[in-house]
């Protein structure tokens, strides 16, 4: 299934309230922060929407509030339906179709894992076929699923068993192998690029489109690193990545998920704070990231 997701795909926060429970009020806000700063697309509870601390009632909830919100505009929707529970990824698929997101996404599961390409494929295969008028992308991240399989293998076998698959969700720090699933098939497959820090080797090597939790709140970066790229200006792209990796260790000093989330309030989109086990940012953490943000120049870079 030839589909194309191109430019900037924000992986979105979940939106909570103060006592822990679903914020559907913010998803607007949300989304009008991302059509404001260009952003083409939502990847709803990814990582980055802390998926795995949500029940799967509430992941089906919140992908129907971004379906909502996008009705009639340009913002995609891919809603991510992994789980650990196959079962649970069905259910989620089919929920997504239904709710009118735009494809789909999953995960390996993490905790019993997968041994070969084929086990991840029999996997996914009834994933996929739950919301078979989606096109479906496989969520690589061996990182943080401790799941690494050749992608070149699965690009080659899976289509027989997924007539869905788009591509790949690569958030993975294997250049060599992205240039093999970019190339394969005569670029068949879409390969979007999950590594905000490292986008403009990917646009180097041939990505047209890229899913990351920074774009939520530092889109206007990325918009001018993709400008310069496209028109030869290296230099100027090598400056606003450079300035991404700032801002990403800065958060990160802080506990990121939490302090990207605090940004995104400084700029006008609240989405609360983060689920247990993610520790939640105190007021001095808080004044701190405010504090860095305008000492290192960083703050007018993501103003839209």
């Amino acid at each position: 299934m030839r589909y194309q997701l191109e430019g900037l795909v924000a992986a979105v926060h979940s939106p909570f309230t103060p006592d822990g429970t679903l914020d559907l009020l913010s998803v607007e806000a949300q989304a009008s922060r991302l059509s404001a700063t260009g952003v083409t697309a939502a990847f709803v509870c990814g990582t980055t929407g802390e998926c795995s601390s949500m029940t799967t009632a509430e992941r089906i909830t919140l992908t129907d509030a971004w379906a909502r919100a996008t009705r009639g505009s340009s913002l995609r929707v891919v809603a991510h339906v992994g789980s650990a529970c196959q079962a649970d990824a069905v259910v989620l698929a089919r929920s997504a179709q239904k709710s009118g997101a735009h494809a789909i996404s999953a995960v390996a599961p993490s905790y019993l894992k997968p041994a070969s390409v084929d086990d991840l494929i029999d996997f996914m295969a009834p994933v996929a076929a739950a919301a078979a008028e989606l096109p479906f992308y496989y969520y690589d991240i061996p990182p943080l699923t401790g799941v690494s399989l050749g992608m070149v293998a699965f690009l080659d076998r899976a289509p027989e068993k997924m007539p869905q698959l788009a591509g790949i969700k690569y958030s993975n720090p294997d250049l060599p192998q992205l240039i093999e699933c970019l190339t394969h098939s005569s670029a068949a497959f879409d390969i979007l690029f999950g590594i905000d820090e490292a986008l403009l080797a990917s646009l180097a090597l041939g990505v047209r489109g890229a899913v990351g939790s920074s774009y939520n709140f530092a889109a206007p970066i990325y918009n001018r690193l993709i400008a310069a790229f496209n028109s030869g200006d290296l230099a100027t792209a090598r400056e606003e990545q450079a300035k991404s990796v700032r801002i990403i260790r800065l958060l990160a000093k802080h506990g990121y998920m939490a302090a990207a989330k605090h940004v995104m309030a400084l700029l006008g989109a609240p989405v609360g704070s983060v689920r247990s086990p993610l520790r939640s940012l105190d007021e001095k953490a808080k004044t701190a990231i405010e504090r860095e943000l305008h000492e290192t120049g960083l703050w007018p870079a993501i103003q839209a």
